[in-house]
């Protein structure tokens, strides 16, 4: 092999090393950001009013879906509300499960609403259905 051969050959080596490092970092990075994309999409507290207020109505339908299990429900004046419940897991070890609740079912929701009043939607912290009570969120349950 002559030297030229050889300085080639370490070259393309060096050149398939840093490939290599290249794409371990920018597959790690893209690994991170696509993790991350949950919590980003995760909206927190800070779209809903401080204040909370309660919610009569009938349920429309029962989604146990995530990020946060939901219920559509019909309020008294006849308006569709979107009423998020916990993570599945919290709304799960408050007691509530897709069998908790069916369309047709009374609902008293306790919640904090958007705050753009366009908006028919809820953050609920208890709900009571068909008289069982599920505390989702006991913590933020303010009492007057």
């Amino acid at each position: 092999m002559t030297i030229i051969a050889a300085a080639s050959a370490r070259e393309d080596l060096m050149h398939i090393r840093l490939s290599r490092r290249r794409a371990l970092l920018f597959g790690t990075a893209g690994a991170a950001a696509a993790t991350s994309l949950p919590a980003l999409a995760h909206h927190g507290w800070n779209w809903a009013e401080d204040q909370q207020s309660e919610l009569s109505g009938i349920v429309k339908s029962v989604s146990m879906a995530p990020p946060h299990p939901s219920l559509q429900v019909t309020a008294t004046d006849g308006k569709q509300w979107l009423i998020d419940l916990a993570n599945p897991n919290q709304t799960e070890r408050a007691g509530f499960t897709a069998a908790s609740a069916k369309p047709g079912d009374a609902v008293v929701v306790l919640g904090n609403r958007s705050k753009d009043k366009s908006q028919l939607w809820m953050k609920a912290v208890r709900i009571t259905v068909a008289g069982k009570t599920y505390d989702l969120y006991p913590e933020r349950i303010k009492t007057n």
